[in-house]
């Protein structure tokens, strides 16, 4: 199973590099695309890292580790991505974004470690709630956030890269009995 490192301006390179490659094989899951970022800096590269690694976000990257049945090259090389921050209206919500995992990791609990990683984030900080935007045509995520326990909550948007598709925000309950008894 791949490991999960914070992303942060000392992996910046692995950061940009799967950054990249989401947006390139998947274009329609993000509200960026790869010819934006693709030009971005490596100052504003350093920047982002820099912000996905504060008190109020945080962002990760799973890395392959040596497995018997993986190929030497692909060690040490990043194979999914997520980030988060706090909602600056309301910091008892988090947005969940950048969510990605490979094509050749998927249905391997990757994913699930991803959000799993955010959530404990979350809940350190006292969120209540994980929010997440997912395109209309993106069904295989929508079914994976709906396993974890997200549902679509109406709110609907156009999404910024193509009029003919729309994004659903799906939202996750991070509150437990004890906390509903406590207010």
């Amino acid at each position: 199973m791949p490991t999960l490192e914070r992303i942060s301006p000392d992996n910046v390179a692995a950061f940009r590099m799967i950054r990249l490659q989401a947006l390139k094989e998947d274009p329609t899951s993000f509200g960026s695309t790869y010819a934006k970022e693709s030009e971005l800096t490596e100052a504003e590269w350093l920047k982002r890292a820099a912000r996905w690694s504060g008190e109020k976000s945080i962002g990760y990257l799973a890395v392959n580790q040596e497995m018997p049945d993986q190929q030497m090259q692909d060690q040490g090389m990043p194979c999914g991505i997520v980030a988060s921050y706090l909602d600056e209206e309301d910091p008892r919500r988090a947005q969940v974004v950048s969510m990605w995992v490979s094509p050749a990791h998927r249905r391997s609990g990757l994913g699930t470690l991803l959000i799993d990683a955010i959530q404990i984030w979350a809940i350190d900080r006292g969120v209540s709630d994980l929010q997440l935007m997912v395109t209309n045509i993106n069904h295989g995520a929508i079914q994976f956030y709906k396993r974890l326990g997200f549902a679509w909550n109406g709110v609907t948007s156009p999404y910024p890269n193509d009029a003919s598709l729309f994004e659903y925000q799906m939202i996750k309950s991070l509150r437990t009995v004890g906390d509903d008894l406590a207010h």
